[in-house]
């Protein structure tokens, strides 16, 4: 009887590889890989990141292309800018600007007190930081720590609390970081032409040293108004003004213009020093990188020397914070404690006796963070800008050229 017997289709799929299980057995075989091979179950793992990396390549190409493209529509219509001209240093002026303000917005209010614009990014995003620190500075019994600081004040005065002082932080950094990054690039070409190529390059730090401290002192005279306005407003509780001009008129009312102008010589004391060693150590930190790095600075594309300038900037910062923090805490005692009529030396002497020499360190490794983070995204946005519109970035200039000596 032929059904029986198997026929050959069946022998055929029972003996050969594409049975089931002699198939089975040929690929458990074949799974067994070295350690040299990848593990096949993480192929769409990779392929899943492969894919994001993908995409944000190609955001991150069609970002730069925008960019060009935004950059030269705005230099076509400013025109060509000459190093040093004084077209340049408006554009410095107003970079340096930029570094402290997020965009120049205005909302069409009925209270002019309620105008909102030239918003300091930098400063205003770190003024939970600055409020914490200017209250430990005047009572260093008050928080215990910044998160402990951030609850007490949020369950109080809610959440806007955590960001009193924001309006003069914003009016005053703005105004400060224009004349300061203008005036320096301003003063450091006029006192390397004073000096000579040779001399500005030998002696350079004195230069980026001296350029910085002439930047700044005009530049404070700008910031001093806000500054009171703004430690005052953090440092009383509840705050004594809930505007910026509201606060500035209330001071001028009580203690005449002088009252905006009291910190001013402990401002200088503290913003001096610091704008010292964030100029002089950035540009020192920038051309060791480059130094360290193969090739020279002309090497790199724009988006290699901004990262530079990001990381040379946050380093400097923690240099500033350490130097200037003393004169710092000195400001805060003195806007919230100085009694009227009484004269500087003895305010200082009377608040220094107070809190001792470990007083003045008070609520440094904040200042640390605050001030690093700041310097950095500064630098970065600064640098940014001039890159925007065809500028080289600051720091790691070549030495200059040495002349071939030529005999008669």
């Amino acid at each position: 009887m032929p059904f029986l017997f198997p026929s050959q289709t069946i022998l055929h799929n029972a003996f050969s590889p594409q049975h089931p299980f002699a198939h089975s057995k040929k690929q458990s075989g074949a799974s067994q890989r070295t350690k040299y091979e990848a593990r096949s179950d993480l192929f769409p793992t990779w392929s899943t990141v492969d894919d994001a990396k993908g995409k944000a390549g190609q955001l991150s190409s069609e970002a730069a292309k925008e960019f060009q493209r935004a950059s030269a529509k705005a230099q076509d219509k400013a025109g060509h800018i000459e190093l040093y001209s004084a077209k340049y240093y408006a554009a410095c002026t107003f970079g340096g600007l930029l570094a402290c303000v997020s965009s120049l917005l205005t909302r069409f209010v009925t209270d002019i007190e309620k105008l909102t614009c030239l918003k300091g990014v930098t400063h205003t995003a770190v003024t939970p930081l600055d409020l914490v620190k200017c209250r430990r500075q005047v009572d260093s019994k008050m928080y215990k720590g910044n998160f402990e600081a951030w609850g007490k004040i949020s369950r109080a005065e809610g959440f806007r609390g955590i960001y009193t002082g924001w309006g003069p932080t914003a009016w005053g950094y703005s105004a400060q970081g224009a004349f300061k990054y203008g005036g320096y690039e301003y003063f450091k070409k006029f006192y390397s032409d004073l000096a000579g190529e040779d001399l500005a390059y030998r002696y350079k730090t004195a230069l980026y040293l001296t350029a910085s401290a002439s930047a700044e002192f005009i530049a404070d005279i700008a910031l001093c108004p806000f500054e009171a306005v703004k430690v005052r407003m953090q440092t009383t509780i509840p705050p004594f003004a809930t505007s910026t001009f509201g606060g500035v008129s209330t001071i001028t009312a009580a203690e005449g213009n002088a009252g905006l102008y009291k910190g001013l010589y402990p401002l200088w004391a503290r913003q001096i020093p610091y704008t010292m060693m964030k100029f002089a150590s950035f540009e020192t930190i920038v051309e060791a990188i480059y130094n360290y790095l193969p090739g020279q600075k002309s090497d790199y594309g724009k988006l290699a020397q901004t990262g530079v300038s990001f990381g040379g900037g946050y380093l400097a910062g923690i240099l500033c914070a350490i130097v200037s923090h003393p004169a710092d805490v000195m400001v805060s005692k003195l806007n919230a404690n100085r009694k009227p009529g009484e004269a500087f030396g003895s305010a200082m002497g009377r608040i220094y006796q107070d809190i001792g020499f470990r007083g003045l360190w008070n609520g440094l490794p904040v200042r640390i963070v605050m001030i690093g983070t700041l310097t950095g995204l500064q630098w970065l946005i600064y640098d940014t800008f001039k890159v925007f519109m065809g500028l080289p970035t600051t720091g790691g200039a070549p030495p200059p050229t040495e002349k071939k000596k030529t005999y008669t």
